[in-house]
């Protein structure tokens, strides 16, 4: 990167970081380092801004990675090699889709004889079985996922996450919908304009404790 489009990046950078000031947004440690950046460019300091600006680069090239598990690849390469669906797994555990690809993905433990059951009808070795009942450390990370599918899901949230809140707390009172005694279910919709994704998620109701 040339230090001319390293003064570009920083400028840019820094109309976005006061604009995250103005509206009250929560500084990062990037925006601490745009920041930094701007005042060493102010004092004709180009080569240390640029040396921020790698810094900024390999920072979020470290966090940004979504990380599968070695476990994960080998599951999902044996069941592309069995030319089996997650619905037709679903008929082996009985247990829903969603939660099986939770488990191939270590967002779910499973028990020993559903692990065992999976592994044997991808005609894996037995020994990967106890490796899906351990308890798995959940979620994506702290960062905005860039997945575009994932992604959706997030943007969702942040358009609809208050009004969603709203019309919840007016419908239940105060408290929050659990993820832990949840279920969520994925349903194709036919429709002749383009199909149709049907996400159902039920989660119980959890009211906050008053003492």
């Amino acid at each position: 990167m040339t230090i001319e489009s390293a003064r570009a990046l920083l400028e840019q950078g820094a109309r976005a970081t006061a604009s995250k000031a103005e509206s009250d947004v929560p500084f990062t440690p990037v925006n601490a380092l745009r920041l930094s950046m701007a005042g060493l460019v102010a004092t004709q300091s180009a080569q240390k801004a640029l040396d921020r600006t790698e810094q900024i680069h390999l920072w979020n090239k470290e966090i940004l990675k979504l990380e599968i598990p070695a476990v994960t690849r080998k599951l999902i390469a044996a069941k592309k090699a069995k030319k089996l669906s997650f619905a037709d797994l679903e008929k082996v555990v009985e247990r829903d889709e969603v939660w099986v690809a939770a488990v191939f993905y270590r967002q779910a433990s499973a028990s020993l004889e559903e692990a065992t059951e999976l592994v044997t009808t991808l005609g894996l070795n037995t020994d990967i079985a106890e490796i899906l009942t351990d308890l798995p450390i959940k979620g994506l990370g702290p960062v905005v996922p860039t997945d575009p599918l994932i992604y959706r899901f997030y943007e969702i949230m942040q358009v609809y996450g208050m009004p969603l809140k709203h019309v919840i707390h007016e419908k239940f009172g105060d408290g929050i919908m659990s993820a832990i005694d949840f279920t969520v279910d994925v349903e194709k919709e036919e429709d002749p304009v383009g199909d149709r994704v049907k996400i159902t998620m039920s989660g119980k109701f959890l009211p906050y404790k008053k003492w």
